[in-house]
């Protein structure tokens, strides 16, 4: 008996009343989502966990609306650990009736959703993140670097410091490996790169300042010269120790 060939995406939403995917960038989102449309359940949502564009949601958003559906951006942060914890947050864009239809289903692998505002606003919120994050990790970067220069213990450091202003999610859970420089885990120095050139993208459209984020972006690039395009992406301190 020959072996059946795999179903094509329209043959497997076929009928489907929400379709919840998750790809890799924005040609990626714009392919998948064409052979999804023409299958999807009138009134039918589709959720974009991508983190993408605000301005390939908003044409997602657009093409989805001329056939009578939805379109919810809801790029993530929490990582691998978040996803299989169910404890991941979830940044939605779109509009509120759709929002609505989704939530619950969503609420089964997240700790916390937000609707941030109309069909963008998802991934305007994702680009305030990774924002956020290359400059904390940059921060407990230098301050590992700094604290093995000055000789201290770095355990002992981490408990001095982690319990005060200086705490961050990325202190607590990644100091320990970055001392180590075990970084074959996580979030990719790739994928951040590319979250990254998104936001500095947007920065140009909407005249924000990202100094800092954009000397990050380029100390990330260093990063992928030394063969860290896989790397975690606390791996920034492999570039301050010889």
């Amino acid at each position: 008996m020959a072996a059946r060939s795999a179903p094509s995406i329209a043959e497997a939403v076929a009928g489907a009343e929400m379709v919840v995917l998750c790809v890799g960038n924005d040609d990626d989102v714009r392919g998948v989502v064409a052979q999804i449309l023409p299958a999807l359940a009138a009134g039918g949502v589709i959720v974009d966990h991508t983190t993408t564009s605000a301005t390939v949601a908003r044409e997602m958003a657009t093409a989805a609306g001329t056939v009578g559906c939805g379109f919810v951006d809801a790029p993530v942060s929490g990582g691998q650990a978040g996803a299989v914890s169910g404890q991941l947050t979830i940044m939605c864009g779109g509009d509120a009736a759709a929002y609505a239809r989704v939530e619950p289903v969503l609420a089964v692998y997240a700790k916390a959703i937000r609707l941030m505002g109309p069909t963008g606003a998802g991934q305007l919120t994702k680009m305030c993140n990774q924002i956020a994050i290359a400059g904390v990790i940059q921060g407990v970067a230098e301050a590992l670097h700094f604290a093995k220069r000055a000789g201290l213990p770095t355990d002992d450091v981490l408990a001095a410091i982690s319990k005060g202003a200086a705490q961050s999610w990325q202190m607590e859970n990644r100091w320990a490996t970055m001392a180590q420089g075990k970084f074959d885990f996580g979030f990719a120095v790739d994928w951040m790169r590319k979250d990254l050139g998104i936001a500095l993208a947007e920065a140009k459209v909407n005249g924000a300042r990202l100094e800092a984020t954009a000397l990050i972006d380029g100390f990330y690039e260093e990063v992928q010269a030394m063969g860290g395009h896989r790397w975690d992406t606390s791996s920034l301190v492999a570039r301050l120790e010889p």
